[in-house]
This record gives structure tokens, C-alpha cells and sequence, in this order.
């Protein structure tokens, strides 16, 4: 109940509902005192949403010092996340410093992208040692930070993979043997209907780990084939049924082979299956039908799947609902700011460093499902 109390205090702030702003005292007194560590790092997440308020210094300055304090790296990753996305500019020189040496890659990253948004090009000093960190996305996101504040726009379409980063060799290929696609799939996807959402695995989270993964039990898994190796999925039907009933109708019909990666940008997501973000691909063959949003507590980690939106225009343009079909993307870092539009649907199970190579001219080659596990 507290991970889905601090998750909806965190929603209702960002959507100015009336007396939310009365809510950051609950949220720090759990990122501070709360036993358990998943309600502290989603209470952290939470406090992002009062970012440009009146009490977002000595928000800040709370985070900071209970950064200081925190032991669990679940928890530290999501206080530098606030941090970084919400903070950056009060944020103690201190636990910037703390920050960008801390043992977890994930705190790393936040930290060398909070640099980057303090916009003052003395941070680059601090940066150059990250340069040479054993992790590839903590180089990634540092080569990024350096050019923001070497005056250059951050990379919005990745065309080549930079100097220096260097991934995981691939693993051998995998030679989990394919289901056999459906001969009686219908002769182009349609939407699912009710009656096809899948719902055989019971939503029971009793737990706090729970509100944030999968049930117990087997998942449908796909095997996504990619010119720079594969990546398995599990997928997530208890949280999203009609949502991983769509995507594995199109893969049953092959939709998504020798599709290409149209977006990838470091750091961020790797992107296909669509062309929502106003850049065609050729490929894309429309399919006409939209699926309902099926938001859910699970948060866009590194390394989830989730669905893509199709935006409205013009100054506040912003994710429509409702109004996904094929585009999904993967995400390579945290993102917990897309937590409240986007439907997450699944999660890597191997074959993560993957997505470290592909680059916007990648593809698809093919995807398959697997026996449930």
C-alpha cells in the first residue's frame, strides 16, 4: 500500500490535483524513515514532481542529505534520479562529487547527467575521469554531458556508435528453439478484443517487490533478432493483458521483422515498430487500430519494454492516451518520468548490452516467441 501511496502522490502532483502539493512531507518522511527500501526509492521518485516549486530547494537539500545516509543502492539510484531530473541546480557540490564516484553505475549516470543540466562548463573537469569508468553507459552518458556543455546540442538520433564505448562482446547466438507461428493468424493484425486479453496469471502483489515485477509464475517470452545480436523479453500480461496480446499477435504475423531501429539516443531508449515521432520508415505498413493505455505501478527502469504514444502538437504538446499500436521502445537508462504515460509491458532477460550497439541504421531480423518461462 505505501509503494502505490507514494506512486499516486507522485502522479497527482505532476497532474496538479487540487491539495497534492501538500503531499511532499509524507513522501520525505518515507524516503527517510521508511524499513523498506522499494517504498523509499519510489518515495524518492516521487518528490521529482515538485521540481520549479517554491519548495523544491529544501526538497533538494532533504534528498541530498538522506543520499548521504542511504545504504541501498535501489534507494540511491532513485534519489539521484530525482536529483538529476529535478534538482540539478540545488544540488549540494558535495553530493555531486559523492555522486559521480559512487559504486552503482546507476547512481553514476544520474549524476554525470545532472552535471550536464547545471550548465556550467567548469563540470567538465569533474566529468573526464568518468571517461574511462568500466561501464558502458556511464561513458555514454558522460560523452554526452561533455558535449552539452562544450555547447552542443545532446544527440537526439544516434547514426554511429561514439569513441570509446565499447560493449560487452555478444553472446553466442541463442539457439532456444522458436514456437511455431500460428497458420491461422488472420490475414493482417487487428486490435484484441476483450475476450483475447490474457489473464491466466493472477494480479495478487502482495508485496512490495511484486508492485514493481512480475507474478509468480511462467511468462510468454520473445526473442528479438537484431543485426548487432539478440535480445530476450519476458513479457508482463498480468499488468498489461490486452497490451501483450497485441504484441504477440504481431509478432505471430511477423510484423516487426526487418524492421528498423528509427531511434535511438544514448542513454535514453532504442525505438521501433512505428513512425509516432514523425519520422517515416518506409517499412511501417499502418495497421489501423489503437490499444487502451494500461498503466500500471512498474517503473521504466533500465532495460523495460513498453509501448509508444503517439503526441498532440504545438507548445504543450504531450503523449496522447490511448493511443499506442505497434511503435515500443526499450529503455537503455532509467526513466521514471515516462512512468505516467507510457505502458510498460515486459522486461530484458538477456541480451541487454545489445542495446548498446545499435545504432539508427540497425535492424530487426526477426522476431520470435519462446516456450513461457
Amino acid at each position: 500500500m505505501r509503494v502505490a501511496a507514494a506512486d499516486a502522490a507522485g502522479r497527482a502532483r505532476a497532474g496538479r490535483s487540487p491539495g497534492a502539493g501538500t503531499l511532499a512531507e509524507p513522501l520525505l518522511a518515507l524516503e527517510q524513515r521508511d524499513p523498506d527500501p522499494i517504498v523509499r526509492g519510489r518515495a524518492a521518485a516521487a518528490l521529482a514532481a515538485w521540481t520549479k516549486t517554491a519548495d523544491g530547494p529544501a526538497i533538494a537539500r532533504r534528498i541530498a542529505r538522506a543520499f548521504g545516509r542511504e545504504r541501498s543502492a535501489t534507494v540511491r539510484w532513485h534519489e539521484a534520479w530525482t536529483l538529476r531530473r529535478a534538482f540539478a541546480t540545488a544540488t549540494p557540490p558535495w553530493t555531486v562529487a559523492a555522486g559521480l564516484s559512487d559504486p552503482d553505475e546507476l547512481v553514476r549516470i544520474q549524476f554525470a547527467d545532472l552535471v550536464a543540466r547545471r550548465k556550467n562548463p567548469a563540470g567538465i573537469a569533474a566529468l573526464r575521469p568518468l571517461l574511462r569508468d568500466p561501464s558502458w553507459r556511464v561513458r555514454e552518458q558522460t560523452l554526452e554531458s561533455i558535449r552539452v556543455l562544450s555547447g552542443r546540442k545532446r544527440t537526439e538520433d544516434l547514426t554511429s556508435v561514439p569513441a570509446g564505448i565499447v560493449t560487452p562482446r555478444p553472446q553466442p547466438a541463442d539457439t532456444e528453439p522458436a514456437l511455431l507461428r500460428p497458420t491461422t493468424a488472420a490475414s493482417a493484425p487487428a486490435r484484441p478484443t476483450a475476450d483475447e486479453a490474457l489473464v491466466d496469471l493472477p494480479l495478487r502483489p502482495a508485496t512490495s517487490a511484486l508492485m514493481d515485477g512480475s507474478m509468480r509464475g511462467p511468462h510468454p517470452r520473445v526473442r528479438i533478432g537484431t543485426t548487432q545480436g539478440t535480445i530476450v523479453v519476458r513479457l508482463y500480461p498480468e499488468w498489461a493483458p490486452l497490451t501483450v496480446a497485441n504484441f504477440l499477435n504481431l509478432v505471430d504475423h511477423g510484423y516487426y521483422d526487418n524492421l528498423r531501429w528509427y531511434r535511438v539516443v544514448p542513454d535514453f531508449v532504442a525505438q521501433t515498430g512505428g513512425h509516432l515521432t514523425g519520422k517515416p520508415d518506409d517499412d511501417i505498413a499502418p495497421v489501423g487500430y489503437t490499444v487502451p493505455a494500461e498503466e500500471s505501478p512498474l517503473e521504466q527502469r533500465s532495460g523495460v519494454i513498453s509501448m509508444g504514444l503517439d503526441y498532440t502538437t504545438g507548445k504543450d504538446a504531450h503523449a496522447k492516451r490511448d493511443s499506442a499500436n505497434v511503435e515500443f521502445y526499450i529503455t537503455i537508462s532509467p526513466q521514471l518520468h515516462l512512468d505516467r504515460d507510457f505502458t510498460v509491458f515486459g522486461e530484458i532477460e538477456s541480451g541487454f548490452a545489445t542495446l548498446g550497439r545499435l545504432i539508427e541504421r540497425d535492424r530487426i531480423t526477426k522476431v520470435v516467441r519462446l516456450a513461457d518461462d
